[in-house]
This record gives C-alpha cells, sequence and structure tokens, in this order.
C-alpha cells in the first residue's frame, strides 16, 4: 500500500473519531445544561412553596387568637335576633366565618316574611364583617411589625423544605441560613457546612410586607456537581470506548508506518546483501573456472594468487555472515561473551597498528593519544576487538574525497572509566541521522556516493556489544567537518 494512500486512509479515520467525540461532547454539555436548569427551577418552585407556607402559617396563627372572639361576637347577635343561644366558633378562619354569616342569611330570608327585617339583619352583618376584618388585619399588622427572628418555625421551615423538595424529585442534603434585608444574619441550621455555598439559591420571605420586615432564605446543596453528573453517568462509558478506539488506531497507523519502515529496511538489506555476495561470488567462482580450466597455463605464482583470491573472498563471506548471526543472536539474547582482564590500551594499540596499511593505502593518516593511566578492563576480547575494527573501517568509507583521511584514536581516565574515543576528519552526519546510526539496518544516505556498501548492521552491532559489556557509545559529528565516537567502560577495580 502506498504511503499517500495510508495517509489519506488515516486523516479519514481520525477526522471521523475525532467529529465524533466532538458530537459526544457537545451532547454530554447540553445534557448537563438541560439537567441544571431543571434544577434550578425545581430548586425555585420549592423555595417559593416554603415561603407561601411560611407565610399561611403565620397567618394561620393569628387568625386562631382573633377569630373565635369575633365569630363568638356575630353568633351572639344573630342568636338574639332569633331567640337562640349564642354559641362559640373556635378555630374559624375568615372564609368559614363569612360562609356561616351567609348561611344564617339565607336561613333568615326563606323563614322571614318581612324584608325590612331581612334587610336589617344584612346590614348588621355586614357591619359585624367589616369589624371582623379590621380586627384581622389588624392583628396580622401587629405580627409583621415582631422582629424576623420570632417570626420563623425553624423547625417548620426545615420540614417544609425537606417536602417541598421530594415533591419536585430532589432528595440531596442542603444547608440554609436566613438574614434580614440588611444583609444581618437571624439563624443558621445546625449543620451548616461552607461546601457547595459558591452557587446560592434566594428567596425572599414576607415579600408582601415592608421591605424593612422581609427576610431572605440563603440555601445551597454540598452535592449539586454529583447530582447534576448522575442523569449523565451513561455517557462516560461511551466517551471512554470512543477514546479507547482513538488511540487503538493511532497505535495501529504508527505500527503500519513502522511495518512499512521495517519493510522497506528489509528490502535494503537484502539489496545489500545480494550486492555484499555477489562480488566475492563472482571472484570465488572466477578463480574456479580458472584452476579447472585446463586450456589455461597455470604457474606456481598464478595458481597461488587464485588460492588467495579464494581464501580472501571465503573469508569476506564467512566474515559477512558472521555479523547477521552475531546480531540474530543479540535479538535472541542468545550472545555469550568470554570476558576476562584486558588490557584496553595495549588492545588499541595492535588494531591501531593492524589498521594503519589500510588508512595509509587510502591515503590518510591514523595517529594515537593513549593518555590513560588506567586501562585495566573486563571485556570479551575478541567482540572488542571488532567493535574497534567496526568504527575504523566506517571512518574509510565515509572518509571525504576533497581531503586525506586523518584519523585520530584517543584514550583517557575520568570518573573510574576508561574513555576510548575515535575521531575522523570524515563526511560527517546530519543531526537527523545521528539519533538513529545504532539502528539496526539503518544507513545514512550519501548522496551521489554508491561505492559505500554494508548491511547497516555495523553500528548496531557496536552498541550491542558496548552495552553487553556495561559500557556506552555515543556519537558527536558535525556535518562536513567529522565525526567522534566516544566509547566508556568501566574499570576494573
Amino acid at each position: 500500500m502506498k504511503k499517500s494512500t495510508i495517509w489519506m486512509i488515516a486523516i479519514a479515520m481520525g477526522t471521523s473519531f475525532l467529529a465524533l467525540l466532538y458530537l459526544q461532547m457537545r451532547y454530554l454539555e447540553q445534557v448537563i445544561h438541560m439537567r441544571q436548569e431543571q434544577f434550578d427551577t425545581s430548586v425555585t418552585r420549592s423555595l417559593y412553596q416554603a415561603a407561601r407556607n411560611l407565610e399561611l402559617r403565620e397567618t394561620q396563627a393569628a387568625l386562631l387568637q382573633a377569630v373565635p372572639a369575633t365569630a363568638a361576637d356575630s353568633t351572639e347577635a344573630l342568636g338574639s335576633r332569633k331567640g337562640d343561644a349564642p354559641k362559640a366558633a373556635p378555630h374559624v378562619m375568615v372564609e368559614a366565618t363569612a360562609k356561616q354569616n351567609n348561611y344564617l342569611l339565607v336561613d333568615l330570608a326563606t323563614t322571614q316574611q318581612d324584608p325590612k327585617e331581612v334587610e336589617e339583619v344584612r346590614q348588621q352583618f355586614q357591619h359585624h364583617r367589616a369589624t371582623f376584618e379590621e380586627a384581622v388585619y389588624s392583628l396580622l399588622y401587629k405580627a409583621a411589625q415582631q422582629p424576623l427572628v420570632n417570626r420563623i418555625d425553624y423547625a417548620a421551615l426545615d420540614s417544609d423544605l425537606q417536602a417541598a423538595f421530594r415533591s419536585n424529585g430532589i432528595n440531596m442534603p442542603f444547608h440554609f441560613y436566613i438574614a434580614t434585608s440588611d444583609g444581618r444574619e437571624v439563624y443558621r441550621c445546625r449543620d451548616y457546612d461552607e461546601e457547595g455555598s459558591e452557587v446560592t439559591f434566594q428567596q425572599t420571605l414576607f415579600p408582601n410586607d415592608p421591605p424593612a420586615q422581609t427576610g431572605v432564605l440563603y440555601i445551597h446543596f454540598p452535592d449539586t456537581r454529583d447530582y447534576i453528573l448522575s442523569s449523565v453517568r451513561f455517557m462516560i462509558p461511551a466517551l471512554v470506548f470512543t477514546l479507547v478506539l482513538l488511540l487503538i488506531f493511532v497505535y495501529t497507523i504508527y505500527t503500519i508506518f513502522r511495518q512499512k519502515r521495517l519493510t522497506e529496511i528489509k528490502n535494503d538489506f537484502i539489496n545489500n546483501m545480494t550486492h555484499e555476495f555477489k562480488t566475492p561470488i563472482s571472484s570465488i567462482s572466477l578463480a574456479a573456472q580458472m584452476l579447472g580450466d585446463p586450456t589455461i597455463t597455470k604457474s606456481e605464482a598464478m595458481t597461488k594468487h587464485l588460492c588467495d583470491v579464494i581464501g580472501d573472498e571465503t573469508k569476506r563471506l564467512r566474515f559477512q555472515v558472521e555479523k547477521v548471526l552475531q546480531m540474530s543472536m543479540f535479538d535472541k539474547k542468545a550472545a555469550t561473551f568470554k570476558r576476562r582482564e584486558t588490557d584496553a590500551q595495549a588492545l588499541v594499540t595492535d588494531v591501531v597498528n593492524t589498521f594503519r596499511l589500510k588508512v595509509e593505502t587510502s591515503g590518510g593518516t591514523i595517529d594515537t593519544n593513549l593518555t590513560a593511566q588506567r586501562a585495566t578492563v573486563f571485556i570479551d576480547e575478541m567482540h572488542f576487538t571488532n567493535v574497534l575494527f567496526n568504527l575504523l573501517d566506517n571512518a574509510v568509507k565515509y572518509k571525504d574525497s576533497e581531503r586525506p583521511l586523518k584519523l585520530c584514536v584517543s584514550t583517557r581516565n575520568e570518573g573510574g572509566r576508561l574513555f576510548i574515543t575515535i575521531a575522523d576528519n570524515g563526511i560527517g552526519i546530519r543531526r537527523d541521522d545521528l539519533r538513529k546510526i545504532f539502528d539496526k539496518f539503518y544507513r545514512v544516505h550519501t548522496g551521489n556516493r554508491h561505492d559505500v556498501k554494508g548491511f547497516g548492521l555495523g553500528l548496531a552491532y557496536v552498541n550491542n556489544v558496548v552495552r553487553a559489556l556495561g559500557g556506552t557509545i555515543h556519537a558527536e559529528s558535525e556535518y562536513g567537518r567529522g565525526t567522534s565516537f566516544i566509547i566508556s567502560l568501566p574499570l576494573m577495580a
């Protein structure tokens, strides 16, 4: 599949997931907003009902004191007209007294024959009714003049609030306090808590009284957030599953690109390996044909040369195969090391002397600066020798064609460790490539140069060996000026 196709699919799927998440979040926001408005409306309605009940209770308490005497006077007047004994009417409301008067008027109208007498009784009733209402209003006015703290039955108010909230579907704890119109607090519930007070509802008490006699009820709910979110909890799993699917999708796309890159690297590896094997195989095949061709006169020197070619190319093939096998062993964590105490400085000297001829043949020079006072390390001598050879060979491969190669191998001690630095003045490594050079199969692009051979396993092998020996390795490079590889190994105690 083409990379552009993968990107198109990824963009389409990613956009779809993001749109789905956006729609879910918008729906969740709308549901929360709707639930909040419903809650506010229910609380406002409940507070109005409780405040109304408070007014009715005060009015009823005042009437219970005033109505019996007034109702008794009215009944006594009617009884004297009819010759009956007066009857008191305790615990009567204004409406009940008015109804009683109406019933008496109807009774007179049906029993008395003289209209003048009926009209006289009617006027007396109206007079007594006006007197009664005046007495009641006077009593209510006196009740309103009392201090706010004496006008409220707080236990009854709390019960009214609970009943009103339950009737409106709100079953949750609340806290309230009452203040006068000028802000003086007169009562606070016993279990009052400030939690949730950032959202407080207000209700005016006795709103029909003069402003100085009114009060304000302040109430808040500590569990408002949980109450609102309880209605949208069913949306949380949907959001979680959508996020999980989005993460799985992102990981899948990442895996697809990684597998595509690995496939490309694998193809490059196969092409490089084919090219690397083709030359020695061709050389071996040609030398074998010449040795086996009876028509070619072969001197002793020629025969020796052909045998040397076969031997050298066979070693080259074996070295490449061993490098691949060694990396396979590292991948399987089955690599074995024969570690022993080694003088790393002496080992470096031997490797440099062996490699000097190859460097000088390519027109370069190699110098050493071995200043380490202690150089005894616990390593596998064979594998570490291969590490040094790989680094020196890379310096030769990636030399700058416009100037002679200069190699410098140095050692130093620092913090109980041995540092070995291999520096060159080659073509250098770009910053983007520098962090990938130790990856398996990765090869630095060399532009139009096609003479650099390899599998992309050399530096990966070097990194694995150094780390397996308890050391570290990193590279420092300036593109166009050269590269330095610094190896750090722990010293023997």
